[in-house]
């Protein structure tokens, strides 16, 4: 579980280096075109190669996920520091949008939320594996009506997506904890050093998406948007 939790922390510290060298410095311009909203507020737009950022996070978690059974140690870590350092720049726009005062907030309020949850499903005697198929229904539910709502523009709809969101990623950092812990304490008599040390890296993906979209729907509320003035 150290090595999972290790895994986690540098992957979470290589996309925030990533994303404040995108949005801070001469890279922005490769990533995002900026211009001044007549309210005052910076409005962002992704360029090709942002574009091409957004997406490709998804390509490398299908590529790990479809190829666990195949992957070596070496590649399944070289992809995950790979998937890492993408997702980084395709969340750079959130340190143009909303001020840093904001971003750092709801950071530091995700991680305690993080935190407290998957202390509850390491410790906790009550079994959470009931929960799996209600949650991936809800992550199901939150991905349809996300695309239903690029074309729709409803706050009403975005709000209730967010709340739902907040919920469904703070139990699955549970429900997921306490999955690795069994799958560990099960399994680790049957597989050699490298087969638990891939292990570890997948298991940290899956904590690792749960905190990044925890704290993504948590901004939604927390994130106070920036103006230009703010930026400059």
């Amino acid at each position: 579980m150290l090595r999972v939790y290790n895994w986690m922390t540098a992957g979470l510290v290589l996309t925030g280096l990533v994303s404040y060298a995108v949005a801070e410095t001469s890279l922005r311009s490769l990533f995002f075109y900026t211009g001044q909203l007549p309210s005052g507020a910076l409005a962002v737009r992704p360029t090709g190669l942002g574009m091409l950022s957004i997406f490709a996070p998804l390509v490398f978690v299908l590529v790990m996920s479809f190829g666990v059974n195949r992957l070596s140690r070496q590649a399944a870590q070289g992809l995950f520091w790979a998937f890492c350092a993408v997702m980084g720049a395709s969340l750079a726009n959130i340190l143009l949008v909303y001020t840093g005062v904001s971003v750092a907030r709801t950071f530091f309020v995700s991680a305690a939320t993080f935190g407290a949850m998957s202390l509850w499903g390491y410790t906790t005697r009550r079994d959470l594996s009931s929960m799996g198929s209600f949650l991936m229904m809800g992550l199901f539910g939150i991905i349809i009506a996300m695309l239903v709502n690029i074309f729709m523009q409803s706050p009403a709809v975005a709000f209730a997506v967010s709340i739902i969101g907040v919920v469904i990623f703070t139990l699955l950092t549970a429900f997921d904890t306490q999955r690795i812990k069994a799958t560990y304490q099960q399994y680790l008599v049957y597989v050699g050093p490298d087969e638990m040390a891939k292990r570890s890296v997948y298991d940290a993906l899956s904590l690792y998406l749960n905190f990044i979209n925890l704290f993504t729907f948590l901004l939604q509320f927390m994130g106070v948007r920036s103006n230009n003035n703010n930026n400059n």
